[in-house]
């Protein structure tokens, strides 16, 4: 809330005088108590005279019949407040004012008073003036130094089409081939477009009896399936040459054009996808998480990869500064520069991650790794972890976890693949806490291994395991994949004629809430004479084995068999 910028009050610096000194007294004897004399009120005839006067005739008339003589502090102060003709503003002193320091102009409510003092029907000099606050300088000023890095912007318009002005390439519509305008008219497309979703998802809520697709849902299947049939045509020679010419014109300073590259409705879902980004940013950097240009690691040096980073991650801040973070692959540490990594992994002894190594079949390997027997690696691992996950929180209390960090060998060691986290002493059975597959490995499967590993323990445990909320947008689609193939896996090998959840949930060691949220986006759970019945479509089965059959043996499974590992007591 901005401060006033008009203050008349009673103080200790004599800014009402009497006629006579026994008032005067008075008056100090209040002001000494602290009990502030009622102030009386100025007329606008009274404000013309003292400014036609320039200081001659001091009297002010009083509507309360009351003359009094204003020191000379006051009319100038007075006199500062009211319009000028054509002269500068006066300080407390007298005198004009020498810099802009003696004058308040970081106030944003400045144009705004200076506008009500010009206007005369806006001047409000009948109303009481002892009630406004002390004039303080307003400290809360924007930033307008700030511009976007994108050469040629004006800083004005976002991405989002929600914000006036913008300070990063992530908001900037001249860097993504837009302009403002077009920005805004996408949001409001977007904005109808989520509305329309909610109604039709709050509709559907009161219909989940009904497994079948809508009317809507199928016509909307087909919308798509007919927009995506053209994504695969190609460029033209010229489309080839108008995206030749802006990379050659821009270079990295702009986005590629991307049009005629994919179909239309993929490229609305990347537009989409981009605007969300963009507005998280945005709400991180009005909180106060992250400033544009400085504490954001935007890449990191980790073996023989160099790895863009997602998210903001807790370094200290002498090396999230630097923007470029190089980290040594096995030990995890973390260092400012090429040289002193090259130093360090002269002298480095680890060739894999401390711990015992509890799995192990051809070159993958996964190692069970105590939080309070090594924590700074855990407290490592969670950082490098935050660069890639948006929702972790857990950074540097690592003693009440266990950590299984998957790892690839070759000749020159055990190279980090990805690794989970889960809780010693969990009350509510969650056999993940953290996961992560690091970037240069994901989709190959290394994340299903993980995932799949993480039930293999809950089945020795003989517990039923699920992982803990909430999940990241990759996290989701990695267990909901995994858990529709150990569905249709049991209903494959399944030869009985009923089918219970529970024994489901026995078998694979999955949570019975998370196989029925599956079988009903597999549209394989039905309610029918007031019971719910699991439906084995046939074709979804003959769909997956066909896929099982093409992708053949692979290393990228988990063999049981190689698992040498019994649960923790004790921890």
């Amino acid at each position: 809330m901005y401060p006033r910028l008009l203050h008349v009050g009673s103080g200790s610096d004599g800014t009402e005088d009497s006629d006579s000194s026994a008032e005067r007294e008075q008056t100090n004897s209040s002001e000494s108590d602290g009990n502030i004399p009622k102030r009386t009120r100025l007329t606008r005839a009274s404000l013309r005279l003292s400014q036609s006067s320039q200081g001659k005739a001091m009297g002010w008339i009083m509507t309360s019949q009351i003359t009094s003589i204003i020191s000379q502090w006051d009319f100038f102060f007075f006199s500062w407040l009211l319009p000028q003709d054509e002269s500068p503003p006066l300080t407390p002193t007298g005198n004009a004012p020498s810099s802009e320091s003696e004058l308040d102009i970081s106030s944003p409510n400045a144009s705004h008073d200076e506008s009500l003092a010009k206007d005369p029907a806006l001047r409000d000099s009948d109303k009481d003036l002892s009630h406004r606050p002390k004039r303080r300088r307003c400290h809360e000023t924007y930033n307008f130094n700030m511009k976007c890095p994108t050469p040629g912007c004006n800083s004005l318009g976002h991405l989002t089409g929600k914000h006036e002005r913008h300070f990063a390439v992530s908001g900037c519509p001249l860097y993504h081939n837009l302009s403002a305008d077009e920005c805004k008219v996408k949001a409001t497309t977007r904005e109808k477009h989520e509305e329309e979703a909610k109604v039709q998802e709050e509709s559907n809520r009161h219909a989940t009896r009904h497994q079948t697709p809508t009317s809507r849902q199928t016509r909307y299947k087909e919308q798509v399936t007919e927009m995506r049939k053209g994504r695969n045509s190609g460029l033209s020679k010229e489309q080839k040459e108008k995206y030749m010419e802006h990379r050659q014109s821009h270079g990295n300073t702009r986005e590629p054009l991307l049009e005629n590259i994919t179909s239309e409705y993929d490229l609305e879902l990347f537009r989409k996808a981009q605007a969300r980004a963009s507005e998280d940013l945005e709400r991180l950097r009005i909180q106060g998480q992250i400033t544009e240009g400085s504490n954001m690691i935007k890449t990191i040096l980790f073996g023989r990869y160099e790895l863009d980073t997602w998210y903001h991650s807790p370094y200290p801040e002498e090396y999230a500064r630097l923007g470029r973070l190089y980290v040594c692959e096995f030990c995890l540490k973390y260092m400012k520069s090429q040289t002193i990594l090259r130093r360090h992994m002269a002298k480095c002894v680890w060739k894999h991650p401390p711990g015992d190594e509890v799995y192990r079949k051809g070159a993958i390997s996964v190692f069970e790794v105590d939080g309070k027997k090594n924590k700074i690696y855990c407290q490592n691992l969670c950082l490098l972890a935050k660069l890639f996950l948006d929702h972790k929180t857990l950074y540097y209390d690592v003693e009440p976890f266990l950590f299984y960090v998957m790892t690839e060998a070759d000749n020159t060691g055990c190279h980090l693949v990805g690794y989970f986290s889960k809780e010693k002493n969990s009350f509510l059975n969650y056999n993940v806490s953290c996961i992560l597959t690091m970037p240069q490995y994901m989709r190959q499967g290394y994340g299903k291994m993980l995932i799949d590993f993480s039930y293999l323990l809950s089945k020795v445990e003989e517990k039923v395991g699920s992982p803990e909320r909430p999940l990241s947008d990759l996290g989701l689609i990695s267990y909901r994949s995994y858990w529709k193939e150990v569905l249709l896996r049991y209903m494959y090998n399944f030869q009985g004629k009923e089918i219970s959840i529970k024994e489901i949930s026995q078998e694979t060691a999955v949570n019975p809430v998370d196989i029925v949220s599956t079988l009903q986006s597999l549209q394989m759970l039905k309610y029918w004479k007031g019971k719910h019945l699991v439906l084995k479509r046939q074709d979804l089965i003959d769909e997956w084995k066909s896929k099982e059959t093409k992708r053949g043996s692979n290393n990228k499974t988990i063999d049981p068999s190689s698992l040498k590992w019994t649960p923790p007591k004790g921890t």
